[in-house]
């Protein structure tokens, strides 16, 4: 995409003499995580936008995927659980994600379902998610993807239902089923594998298991499991990958948070951590993520931040303030200084206009747009400041940089693989501007995202205020920088 124009970005006199100096000091002579890249979970807005015109959801996979878009290269796609044929719909918009079973006539009960009988199997199910697959595997030189879990299908559960048991604190997969579940989700993988030309790296079969999110009445898929129950569905989903004679490793526990992550860590038997072959947190909360980031080095596992979108609570909905964007790139900032991780992932990249009915509505998602309307007719695509926000971070650090530390809270870093090419991201949340001096030697270019600009060419080093700001600096002179010099 083009810059858009800078003009009146830089500030007259009398502002920059108000300005404050903060120094960053990156730590070049010490990386430390090789970065894999950012992505999106494809729960839900896959399984609505998969489905729009061929030229809507095109766009919409160029915005995220495309080399002139964000320059995503991860993708989690949902195996769906799948409530009962005749379940009346009570689910979100996209949250009924279809599962790969099939009851056969005549069948009763939730004991039917046996894994090597063909005619319990539909392959022909969750069509517009699997779109995206393709659409990703055909913009991305090497796309990572990863598959994962909310719920069983509904007959493997206690409630009968994919959001959950009766009560948020129990667990809904029904007792000594976690083998047949283990066998759904690595069949699912390499069915998909093979029909889509993909490789799904990692699988992970819990997600944000000890929480109480999860109830039968609630809007989404979801399950609670124990960290003894999580523990025992590693052990059988690792062993059913491998009987599937799969490449893909267990990825566990997606935990909502570092608190519960470090509870769910510290209960797992020797063993099942062994079977673990990457470490999945979500930072919704922040508190303990250096303990992670430890249990992870410990272990020498790769761990990666999965799942998180960050608005600013009680935003009302705004498609152009940066009241929600500067939030979310200041998580992003202390989640890559405090977990270290090898990839940052966002939640659901495409949310539903939420100004319905009198309500403020919300800023979550980098784009909105009504997932609730017919497929069939033009959709509004509403691409928010938060999308250039992320485009700060994405276009920038990039597959195969190492996270360098800086000193400055509002920082990060990362070198690029010949050590080359420092990219700064810097957040100024205050309406004070803040003169970046950065180390010497080094050619700087800036790109800036704030009310008025997106992801645009800025001269000097001056973050204006309540922006964020891109510094790149190269050794070499100036080449493969992103703007005109």
């Amino acid at each position: 995409m083009a810059a858009l124009p800078l003009a009146g970005l830089a500030a007259p006199a009398a502002a920059q003499e108000r300005a404050v100096t903060v120094t960053l000091r990156p730590s070049v002579d010490r990386p430390t995580t090789t970065f894999e890249g950012w992505g999106t979970a494809l729960a839900w807005f896959a399984d609505v936008t998969g489905g729009w015109p061929d030229a809507e959801r095109r766009r919409l996979a160029d915005l995220f995927y495309g080399k002139d878009g964000l320059g995503w290269t991860i993708a989690r796609y949902n195996i769906g659980g799948g409530n009962a044929a005749g379940t009346p719909p009570y689910l979100r918009p996209g949250g009924a994600v279809p599962g790969f079973w099939q009851q056969p006539a005549g069948t009763q009960g939730r004991d039917w379902w046996r894994a090597d009988d063909p005619a319990m199997w539909d392959w022909s199910q969750d069509q517009r998610q699997r779109w995206w697959l393709d659409a990703i595997r055909d913009r991305v030189a090497a796309p990572i993807f990863e598959a994962f879990s909310n719920s069983p299908p509904w007959f493997m559960t206690v409630s009968g239902r994919v959001s959950g048991a009766e009560k948020a604190s129990d667990d809904n997969l029904r007792p000594g089923l976690e083998k047949a579940f283990a066998t759904y989700l690595a069949r699912s993988v390499a069915e998909l594998q093979q029909r889509h030309r993909i490789t799904f790296r990692t699988l992970s079969p819990v997600n944000e298991p000890n929480t109480d999110y999860w109830f039968a009445a609630n809007k989404q898929e979801g399950a609670h499991w124990s960290p003894a129950r999580q523990a025992a569905m590693i052990d059988a989903t690792d062993a059913a990958l491998k009987a599937q004679g799969l490449k893909t490793v267990v990825a566990a526990p997606d935990e909502t948070n570092s608190v519960l992550f470090l509870a769910d860590w510290a209960a797992y038997p020797a063993a099942t951590r062994a079977r673990i072959g990457q470490l999945n947190v979500h930072s919704y909360g922040t508190i303990h993520q250096t303990g992670v980031r430890d249990a992870a080095w410990a272990a020498g596992i790769r761990l990666w931040m999965s799942e998180n979108d960050a608005p600013l609570d009680k935003d009302p909905e705004d498609f152009a303030g940066m009241a929600s964007p500067l939030a979310m790139a200041e998580h992003i900032v202390l989640d890559m200084k405090r977990l270290e991780p090898a990839a940052w992932v966002f939640w659901q990249a495409v949310e539903t206009l939420s100004t319905t009915d009198g309500a403020k509505g919300s800023n979550w998602g980098l784009v909105k747009a009504d997932l609730r309307g017919p497929a069939n007719v033009p959709h509004a695509i509403h691409v928010t400041q938060k999308y250039w926000a992320m485009a700060q971070f994405s276009r920038y650090i990039r597959p195969g940089d190492r996270l360098v530390p800086v000193d400055d809270l509002d920082t990060i870093g990362a070198l690029s693989p010949d050590g080359r090419r420092l990219t700064l991201v810097h957040v100024n949340p205050g309406v004070t501007p803040r003169r970046l001096a950065v180390p010497a030697g080094w050619t700087t270019q800036m790109v800036v995202t704030d009310a008025n600009h997106r992801a645009a060419c800025a001269p000097g080093t001056l973050a204006p205020a309540r922006a964020v700001v891109t510094l790149i600096l190269r050794r070499d002179g100036g080449k493969d920088l992103p703007c005109p010099t």
